[in-house]
């Protein structure tokens, strides 16, 4: 079986022709053959008889230091037809739970159950059930302000525009709030948005999210749903996330024979899942199935 290892660059950082020498001739199979899809900036290395976790290693070691990420995996499959994406902290650059309580001046408390939860530490179902108490007669202003403070992870509207315009589904799968995933996923182009509820009532925060609440199993079960109406198995799949709460869904397309993508992830992740995306900005995903630079869309239905 042919696989392909896809190295991409940090954004300012370069993969030089000296260097990727050094990986083919260090860690590849005789007669692997190497494309550019971005000249300096990502290339593919091509090659049989090796083991993908062995060849993974292999370019670690290599690379050592260097700002780059290597996605190893079967050539012939690469190409996917689902993007399963967790949204803070992975499609947009906030946690709005945590941009919620800087209004209320609790920012730090909320920030360290944050954390915890995001890195396995704690459940994150009680966690967002705590931090969603403390905004309780809170007026409804706070989610308007702190919708205008979102931003989006770079390449993030590249990546969902380029698989839309290659014919694959978007769903955004998040734990986070559908006050602030619905904008995004229609800015974005996502064909589905699933996330949990804040209840508010008479303009106030009542302080309850709504239940069941969306957790890192329902994010599992949300993926499955997809494959099952889009009629794709795990192995058409790219799904992405940062937190303890995506392991599963991420875990379940690498168990299919896709591709499930820890992003900046959080140590807990970056442990239990084996590709890792922690240089590069969300335009790794499309390198990774194989799309040249010259191919990627700039906006949504582009």
């Amino acid at each position: 079986m042919e696989l392909v290892a896809t190295l991409i660059a940090a954004p300012n950082a370069e993969i030089s022709p000296a260097l990727l020498e050094k990986i083919v001739k260090q860690t590849a199979p005789k007669s692997a053959r190497t494309a550019w899809l971005a000249e300096g900036e990502a290339v593919d290395i091509f090659g049989e008889g090796i083991k993908a976790d062995e060849w993974r290693a292999g370019v670690v070691s290599c690379i050592a230091s260097e700002p780059i990420d290597v996605i190893v995996q079967p050539a012939a499959t690469r190409r996917k037809k689902l993007l399963a994406a967790d949204m803070e902290s992975t499609i947009i650059q906030q946690e709005l739970l945590d941009e919620l309580a800087g209004q209320i001046g609790v920012r730090d408390q909320v920030a360290q159950i944050t954390a915890r939860a995001m890195n396995g530490e704690i459940d994150f179902g009680a966690a967002l059930r705590e931090r969603v108490a403390l905004l309780t007669g809170k007026p409804v202003t706070l989610l308007e302000n702190a919708a205008k403070l979102i931003t989006l992870m770079p390449g993030a509207a590249t990546l969902v525009a380029t698989m839309k315009k290659h014919g694959a589904a978007a769903w955004l799968i998040t734990g986070g709030f559908s006050y602030f995933a619905k904008p995004v996923a229609a800015q974005l182009g996502f064909d589905q948005s699933y996330a949990n509820e804040l209840m508010v009532k008479d303009g106030v925060i009542t302080g309850q999210a709504g239940e069941p609440i969306l957790d890192r199993n329902r994010k599992k079960v949300l993926l499955e749903q997809a494959c099952r109406e889009l009629k794709l198995s795990l192995a058409e799949t790219v799904s992405v996330g940062d937190g303890s709460n995506d392991i599963p869904m991420l875990n379940a397309s690498n168990a299919g024979g896709g591709l499930g993508i820890a992003y900046h992830a959080k140590p807990k992740v970056q442990e239990e899942v084996v590709h890792r995306i922690s240089h590069a900005d969300l335009t790794a995903l499309l390198y990774a199935q194989g799309y040249k630079k010259s191919e990627f869309a700039s906006k949504h239905g582009q």
